[in-house]
């Protein structure tokens, strides 16, 4: 009976292919999330890319009324930018956006946090009722509750005042006009916009509340810890993720507040109430200089990134001391 032997393979010619195949593998994989994000990416680059490049292209050019109609803009250069920063309403307009978005963003992020811990205290049916009322509250449009705000703060038949007057606690509130003075008018648009974000960073912040094991807080308690301690070294340590991708959230959306603010007072009583955005506007449309209007608008643009950059440095900072 005759054997034939066969001469083991090298263990040289298949370990190669076999390391091959598997860098390629982990190239495909470092890939995949790149290719999945493609479409989204050029869907962003076109929809919102597109907008922001045309807008830079108009406040570099003299574009007025005459250019909309002969479709000539001369070449301007940063003559708008030069324009808009050496105006005089510069400095208190840009002064106005700044401290009205710290005054919504933290009226958001406090009320926020109340009605959030309130959920977790609430019980089933009753945190079920209050979560609905929010989400109805927050999905209604901007536009629709501001003109339902307006009539609660008329000055003849509005809600508000009659209320006030009812109870003659705080003098008289008959023909009370909330928007004819630049604080009250703040007041009210400040009232309105915390109103509907609310919603939003409230459930945002239970749900993040409920994650936390309750373990840590009887621990905390077995220690001899209070109310306030534990939400000092627990509650906030587990929370600044999410109170920091909501603050982010809550800048963008505060420092570009138009149209409370448009439809309540236009930026009145005189220019009380006239933030960047406003001032875009009236600089555009009444002064027919739209090369201005868009300079404001890329000025405007260039702070929320400079912000936003600020927070989302933080927040990566934080995911990494977790």
């Amino acid at each position: 009976m005759t054997t034939i032997l066969r001469a083991p393979e090298s263990s040289g010619t298949t370990r190669p292919a076999a390391t091959t195949r598997s860098a390629a593998g982990r190239r495909g994989t470092r890939a995949l999330p790149y290719v999945l994000l493609l479409p989204a990416a050029v869907v962003l680059a076109l929809v919102q890319g597109y907008p922001l490049v045309r807008l830079v292209l108009i406040s570099l050019r003299s574009y007025g009324l005459r250019a909309l109609f002969t479709g000539e803009a001369p070449w301007a250069g940063v003559a708008n930018y030069r324009g808009i920063l050496s105006d005089s309403e510069f400095v208190p307009v840009l002064a106005r956006t700044v401290v009205f978005c710290v005054a919504l963003v933290a009226g958001t992020l406090l009320i926020g946090m109340l009605v959030a811990l309130m959920l977790g205290e609430l019980g089933r049916r009753m945190r079920t009722a209050v979560t609905l009322c929010l989400i109805a509250a927050w999905a209604m449009p901007s536009v629709a509750s501001t003109l339902i705000w307006q009539w609660l703060f008329q000055p003849l038949y509005g809600v508000v005042n009659w209320g006030l007057d009812s109870v003659r606690v705080f003098g008289d509130f008959s023909q009370h006009d909330w928007l004819a003075r630049s604080g009250s008018a703040f007041f009210v648009v400040w009232t309105l916009v915390v109103w509907q974000s609310v919603p939003f960073v409230a459930l945002t912040l239970h749900a993040g509340l409920s994650q936390i094991p309750r373990t840590y807080y009887e621990a905390a308690a077995l220690e001899g810890a209070g109310y306030w301690q534990s939400f000092r070294i627990i509650t906030i340590p587990f929370l600044r993720p999410i109170l920091l991708l909501v603050t982010i959230l809550s800048v963008i959306w505060d420092f570009t507040v138009f149209n409370q603010i448009w439809i309540l007072t236009q930026g009145g009583p005189g220019s009380g109430t006239t933030t960047l955005g406003i001032w875009a506007i009236v600089k555009a449309f009444s002064s027919q200089s739209y090369g201005q209007g868009a300079a404001i608008a890329v000025v405007s643009v260039l702070l929320l990134l400079g912000l936003t950059a600020y927070y989302i440095r933080r927040l990566l900072r934080s995911g990494d001391e977790l």
